[in-house]
């Protein structure tokens, strides 16, 4: 889960199949009970309906924290981007970042930098679209080195400059979930 609507579609989803949710927050919730296999079948079937999917195994909910914090941090904590990466990450998840980073390359194929970089360039994208900040103002608010540092980066990752992005708009950025 990676908004605030996708929250309340899993919460809402929850409590019409009779589970008691206590705590829904990106890609993670807390019931009142442990489910049956039969409950968590049904869970999983309704949740994949939605295009969401039921993550029950070690390795994969340690993934979707990864994901979950980096999301967290860069389009709704951003104030925090001063701070280092690995520390950030192994102040949350509580475990090593060595480990964390070698799960997280293994089973995603990609390193959690080149995931982060990711989510950053699709908040530019978003920021560019809003047409509220200028690219200087961006860069500041996102912790790039300077505006080149951003473009050079921004380049690399979509094939486009800021500027040409900003005037091509809304069609070229992607949902959270798909980055």
């Amino acid at each position: 889960m990676v908004c605030n609507r996708c929250n309340m579609v899993v919460q809402s989803e929850l409590e019409k199949l009779g589970l008691n949710p206590l705590k829904v927050s990106l890609g993670e919730v807390e019931l009142d009970r442990d489910l049956t296999d039969d409950e968590k079948q049904r869970l999983s079937d309704v949740l994949e309906s939605l295009g969401f999917s039921l993550i029950d195994d070690k390795k994969s909910r340690l993934i979707e924290q990864i994901k979950t914090n980096i999301v967290e941090l860069v389009h709704y904590d951003n104030n925090d981007l001063k701070i280092n990466l690995s520390d950030y990450l192994s102040s949350k998840i509580h475990h090593d970042y060595n480990y964390i980073s070698n799960i997280f390359s293994e089973v995603e194929g990609t390193t959690i930098e080149k995931y982060f970089i990711a989510q950053k360039i699709e908040k530019v994208k978003e920021l560019l679209v809003y047409d509220e900040l200028t690219l200087s103002e961006i860069a500041y608010q996102l912790n790039y080195s300077s505006v080149a540092h951003l473009s050079a980066q921004f380049k690399k990752i979509t094939g486009l400059t800021p500027s040409h992005f900003k005037n091509i708009g809304m069609d070229r950025r992607k949902p959270l979930d798909k980055v």
